[in-house]
């Protein structure tokens, strides 16, 4: 700013001095010229010579002072004005160029670091795309197993509001579309437990639950989840089917009764006529009649005894299977033989038929023949006396059957899911006064499922009733 200053001050001095001697120079000539007018109406003689020699004289001391101004501007305007425009274009051209330079860096820096950005960023998406598809796949594989769960799962938030179920809860329990929390799942099963209980009382409070709805009996377990931060998150609902174990326990203990009750009463008896003739003396008649009541009746409580320990060696695979190929038209025709005595006590028809080309079955021999005998006692016992009962023998497929036509007393169709149950009978004390156990269509389906066959019963009430019996063939 200074130097702009002086450089201004010097072209304004060197201006006015140019201005000066110019001016003083046109006075000069100006005055020169007056007076050679002057002397020409004066009439004098005017010196041309010397006249051209001043105005040489002042044209070359006005070149001159033109030359020096000029120099000396063209010398201060080159160190005052060009010289620093030069400078200041280097210095711009400099600068201009290491912008270039820096701006190239920076934007070379910036590519690098966008490059390695970028890198950057692909390496987190690989590895995010690879968590996402882990989490998928892990979110696939527990909806498929909640899917197919046979037990059921119903997850509670804090709130008490399902955030997680499966099929098998909802059938269990029964779930509506409008039930959506734990009350509205619980409270209609009047359980004493909540939420709050579950989650605060959890080491005082019972968290499993029996429940039955309709025929079925379900067992709920309940237990609190927690989050990160191990706090409490919700509760966790564990549904399962335990209608086949009470129905087993039951069993259990009918069976157990069953035995008791079996066992008691042919024991009674005995016990009751041994205890009669002791206590006196009676005649041949009547010592035979009571020895042949004590003799029936053991032989009953014998049979049995036979009859457990037969099943017990079923249940506890102690019952080696023996197969064996044999014709199953000469086994049905000699078991009918074999009841031939009953048959004709009942004076019932008995027809047997066996189709050609029956294969060979491949089973227990001895097995087999106990349930034929037994569906055949079973059939001549029923049926009233002068029944008719008939016998086919067949192929069908790869297995042999047998079917077994009464006339008889039939059964009625409530008892027919409960017949192959032990101890069950249709009609306990004239099964017992026939001297049925009720075992005999137990260990029945026993021997067929253990030879890989099977037993199938229908039946009409008055009409009669059908058995069919399938037995695998050699091959």
């Amino acid at each position: 700013m200074l130097k702009n200053i002086q450089f201004n001050k010097i072209i304004l001095v060197m201006f006015i001095v140019n201005i000066i001697v110019i001016s003083g120079l046109g006075i000069f000539f100006l005055n020169s010229l007056n007076l050679i007018t002057q002397q020409m109406q004066a009439g004098q003689a005017v010196d041309i010579q010397q006249l051209q020699q001043k105005t040489i004289l002042v044209l070359t001391i006005t070149s001159i002072l033109f030359a020096i101004f000029g120099i000396l501007s063209a010398i201060i305007l080159s160190k005052f004005l060009i010289y620093p425009i030069n400078k200041l274009i280097k210095s711009a051209e400099k600068i201009t160029q290491e912008d270039k330079e820096g701006k190239k860096n920076i934007k070379n820096k910036k590519r690098k670091e966008a490059q390695d950005l970028e890198n950057v960023l692909g390496v987190m998406t690989t590895e995010l795309k690879e968590k996402l598809s882990e989490v998928s796949t892990q979110k696939n594989q527990i909806e498929t197993i909640l899917l197919h769960m046979t037990d059921g799962i119903i997850a509670f938030n804090m709130e008490g509001e399902i955030i997680l179920i499966n099929p098998a809860a909802k059938k269990f329990l029964s779930i509506r579309p409008e039930d959506n929390t734990f009350e509205d799942i619980f409270k209609k099963f009047k359980l004493d437990i909540n939420m709050e209980k579950i989650i605060y009382l959890e080491n005082w409070t019972s968290t499993e639950q029996r429940i039955q709805v309709e025929d079925e009996y379900i067992n709920v377990f309940f237990a609190p989840f927690k989050n990160e931060t191990d706090r409490p998150d919700g509760v966790i609902a564990v549904i399962q089917d335990i209608t086949e174990h009470v129905k087993l326990d039951t069993m259990q203990k009918e069976f157990v009764a069953d035995v008791s009750h079996e066992l008691k009463t042919p024991i009674t008896s005995i016990m009751g006529y041994a205890d009669t003739l002791l206590e006196g003396e009676y005649d041949k008649e009547t010592q035979s009649k009571f020895l042949n009541v004590i003799a029936t009746e053991a032989r009953r409580m014998a049979k049995l005894v036979t009859d457990l320990l037969t099943l017990s060696r079923y249940d506890n695979n102690k019952k080696a299977t023996q197969k064996e190929t044999f014709d199953l038209g000469d086994l049905v025709k000699k078991c009918q033989d074999k009841l031939a005595i009953e048959i004709k006590k009942k004076n019932h028809q008995v027809n047997c038929f066996v189709t050609a080309d029956v294969p060979p079955v491949y089973a227990d021999r001895y097995d087999i023949e106990r349930v034929v005998l037994n569906i055949l006692t079973n059939s001549i016992k029923y049926t009233k006396d002068g029944g008719e009962i008939k016998i086919y023998v067949g192929f069908v497929y790869n297995d042999a059957y047998i079917k077994v036509f009464d006339n008889g007393i039939g059964i009625p169709e409530e008892d027919l899911n409960r017949i192959f149950e032990r101890f069950y009978r249709v009609d306990k004390a004239r099964t017992r006064e026939m001297g049925g156990t009720g075992l005999g269509l137990s260990i029945a389906k026993e021997i067929l499922d253990k030879n890989g066959g099977s037993i199938d019963m229908k039946s009409v009430v008055g009409q009669g009733t059908e058995v069919v019996i399938r037995i695998p063939t050699k091959q």
